[in-house]
């Protein structure tokens, strides 16, 4: 990889999400090689990867560059690599370019959908977990309309306009909400001999309420919200299979649709030589201690999705989601740092800072830790804080000039296909 010697320590990163550059940046200026490693060249910031799917977002305006994450940093290290294997004994990591051994290993890998073993949603269902598959999407969404327009079969017709979401987090929230709003403001005027009143918006949640991970109040809001929008909401349905057309249940409900977008669950990313069933837990994430050290190894650390850290007040790990990470990512750099000189470490503390989802145009629910709130102020609290949280000035201004040429002009500029994700659907025996 061509990583020169250094009488500094090497401790390696798995991973350019949020725990990972949290990390990096905190050992930006202590005496240590720090040696990045990514299958992306870019850091995305995956909260708003459902604007970039419906079209608000230019993926460039929630993606930026590793390498100027960290520019300028002394003693650190980007490889653009996809690792195939951890090597304990030999303390080394495997990738596609070649292999470097490490003094310490931080696995920050992330997550990826987890289908619960159902290959056939898994195939020919859509996931939104990356830029690449938000741009599918985008690109698919709009291709069934331009679809639509050519078929005269009402049935075809309408399962082209017809969108399923499974899951009811805030993912899946917050998609309902932007596809609604294109549904009643933006289709009508790009589709005007379509009828697009047909499109139908379903959100289907297995438990009694959506976004069950926050209160009942958020809950019951963000429902009144969706449903105000036109969304159809179905409670305790489990989706089953799904062919290309047709979604099943474990009910009679059965719906007809060309667009299955599953957002129901997220699993760990396991690596080879980190994968064994006594290291792992429930979503396949990795067993670590207060000090974030997987089970067994002194010199091998996990934070964010990857790593499950049981407590009192978490006894299933903390949530899968930025906040844990970014807050891992810092303890752990100073956990090294106090390592390195001998001192004991501190154990982690998590700060659960509240959690938020954005239902569209001035509505959005807010649980902080002691107040709750609702509606157009949310939603301004919900914009506030992905801003702050996006790393570059520029990102953050691009993201901020689209939001209020958005909400002015009621619109969602990045209607493009720019690269056609061609899926074929066959209804009553016709292909579209």
């Amino acid at each position: 990889m061509n990583i020169p010697q250094s009488s500094f320590p090497r401790i390696i990163i798995i991973g350019g999400g949020f725990g990972g550059i949290a990390l990096a940046k905190k050992l930006s200026k202590k005496e240590v090689q720090v040696v990045l490693l990514d299958r992306h060249n870019y850091h995305t910031f995956q909260p708003l990867l459902y604007q970039v799917s419906t079209g608000g977002l230019e993926p460039d305006s929630i993606a930026y560059p590793i390498r100027k994450v960290l520019q300028g940093y002394p003693n650190f290290y980007f490889r653009l690599a996809e690792v195939s294997k951890i090597d304990t004994e030999r303390k080394s990591v495997e990738t596609n370019i070649g292999s470097i051994e490490y003094d310490y290993l931080v696995v920050a890998a992330g997550s990826r959908t987890n289908f619960f073993g159902n290959k056939a949603i898994e195939k020919k269902g859509m996931a939104m977990k990356t830029i690449p598959q938000s741009l599918n999407l985008r690109s698919l969404i709009l291709e069934n309309f331009e679809q639509a327009l050519l078929t005269d079969d009402l049935h075809e017709r309408d399962a082209l306009m017809n969108f399923v979401i499974v899951g009811g987090g805030p993912t899946g929230v917050e998609l309902a909400g932007a596809l609604a709003e294109i549904k009643r403001g933006i289709l009508p005027k790009d589709y005007p001999d379509l009828d697009t009143r047909r499109a139908q918006i379903n959100l289907v949640q297995g438990s009694d309420r959506i976004l069950p991970a926050m209160s009942e109040i958020a809950s019951q809001k963000a429902e009144r919200f969706l449903e105000g929008l036109g969304v159809n909401v179905w409670k305790n349905i489990r989706v089953m299979d799904y062919d290309g057309k047709r979604v099943t249940t474990d009910t009679k409900t059965i719906f007809d649709t060309a667009t299955l977008i599953w957002t129901a669950g997220v699993q760990a990313v396991n690596i080879p030589g980190l994968d064994g069933k006594e290291l792992l837990c429930r979503g396949n994430r990795l067993k670590v201690n207060r000090f974030h050290q997987v089970e067994g190894f002194d010199e091998i650390f996990a934070i964010g999705d990857v790593a499950q850290m049981e407590t009192e007040a978490f006894p299933h790990g903390h949530p899968m989601m930025a906040q844990p990470a970014i807050q891992q990512g810092r303890s752990l750099g100073e956990n090294l740092v106090k390592l390195l000189e001998g001192k004991p470490m501190k154990p982690f503390v998590y700060r659960d800072k509240g959690s938020m989802a954005t239902v569209g145009r001035n509505k959005a629910v807010v649980d902080l830790p002691h107040v709750k709130f609702q509606g157009v102020f949310a939603w301004f609290v919900w914009m506030f804080v992905h801003l702050y949280f996006l790393i570059g000035f520029r990102n953050r201004l691009v993201v901020f000039i689209n939001w209020v040429y958005n909400y002015v002009r009621f619109d969602r500029e990045a209607r493009l296909i720019i690269r056609p994700f061609k899926k074929q659907y066959r209804v009553s025996g016709r292909r579209s």
